[in-house]
């Protein structure tokens, strides 16, 4: 079991850069009216309008929604034949901007970050696919780590990204904790418990994911949940995003895909443990145990506190741009309203 890594914009160069790739794509793809991997104007032979979809990450509980509705033939009652891919190249927010795939899995962080720039990425949210932040800090009790406050000093082992280092500095801050007062190190391939029992004293973590692993190995942890330190970190991580060109050429494709998504997660919502059985068969890699008891947790609040799975709340938006901003993390405010759209979500009882 890998520590997941982020696929954070690093440079802002390199977002510029591909911002302009992404308008000479769009561009060629207009012109053609389909790409390579089944964008704006392409069918399958059979009918079926063909969609890609790339995940952020590998196959985890925050794609069993997914993998539910492509197994069930939710796409394929919707007039769609998807695609699952992994971004094997770049991160999602470039290549869906590049008219390298239909649909990608993004983080707020990230939209942020690319909507923010000279030359911000032609992308917009469409669904939230977890309405709650799950991720904190964990650690073992021997690190002595209660709260943020007991920061200084200790190890942070991470992945290097400038949104992590931020929102570490920021807490700590809060606590009364210099950022110069930890110790920074590059995770490696090992297991979050290897990592802990190592040269870290604590790392980022998601509920469904690490700290079941943890408690699959029997340790007891402590767990700093971000969302309970500052409510503007309570941000949406992932959501599902489309490019702006999907939006304006190809809206029905647009409106299916979020259709048959929504019947995917409704149906994780109402059962847990035949999902992550079919998360399971779709990645047989994963470990069981984590994916089950992962699952039993996730499902229960993919769509906690919402009007239905998916939606997306304007302040929530702003917090965190809000907060990205303050702390010199972005070049300028973000436009919340340009950002994200509902428009594409079906009614609820449609969507079961």
């Amino acid at each position: 079991m890998k520590i997941r890594k982020s696929k954070l914009m690093l440079l802002i160069a390199l977002i510029t850069a591909l911002s302009i790739l992404a308008a000479a794509c769009g561009g060629n793809a207009e012109g053609s009216g389909e790409s390579d991997t089944g964008a704006v104007g392409s069918g399958a032979a059979d009918g079926l309008t063909k969609a890609t979809l790339i995940l952020d990450w590998t196959p985890n509980t925050n794609h069993t929604g997914v993998f539910v509705a492509k197994s069930l033939g939710y796409y394929e009652d919707a007039g769609l034949d998807l695609d699952i891919q992994q971004a094997a190249d770049g991160n999602v927010e470039q290549l869906i901007a590049a008219g390298q795939g239909d649909f990608g899995i993004s983080m707020q962080e990230a939209m942020n970050y690319a909507l923010t720039q000279d030359d911000p990425l032609p992308i917009k949210s469409i669904a939230a696919i977890i309405q709650h932040n799950t991720s904190g800090f964990i650690s073992l009790p021997e690190a002595g780590i209660e709260s943020p406050a007991d920061w200084a000093g200790k190890t942070y082992g991470g992945w290097g990204s400038p949104s992590e280092e931020n929102v570490i500095g920021y807490i700590a801050g809060k606590y009364g904790v210099s950022y110069d007062d930890i110790n920074y190190v590059m995770l490696g391939e090992d297991d979050i418990l290897t990592a802990l029992k190592g040269d870290i004293d604590f790392a980022w973590s998601y509920e469904a994911v690490e700290n079941v692993y943890l408690k699959k190995q029997g340790e007891t942890y402590n767990f700093i949940l971000a969302a309970s330190v500052d409510e503007a970190l309570d941000y949406y991580t992932p959501l599902l995003i489309t490019s702006d060109r999907m939006i304006e050429e190809d809206p029905e494709t647009v409106r299916a895909f979020l259709y048959a998504t929504s019947r995917g997660y409704e149906y994780a919502i109402a059962h847990p443990g035949e999902s992550a059985e079919i998360l399971l068969k779709e990645a047989p890699e994963l470990d069981e145990y984590v994916v089950k008891e992962g699952q039993n947790y996730l499902s229960g609040r993919y769509a906690e506190g919402a009007p239905q799975w998916g939606w997306q709340r304007e302040e929530v938006w702003k917090r965190y741009a809000d907060l990205m901003y303050r702390n010199g993390e972005l070049p300028k405010e973000l436009d919340v309203e340009s950002a994200f759209t509902n428009e594409f979500l079906p009614e609820r009882e449609a969507a079961r």
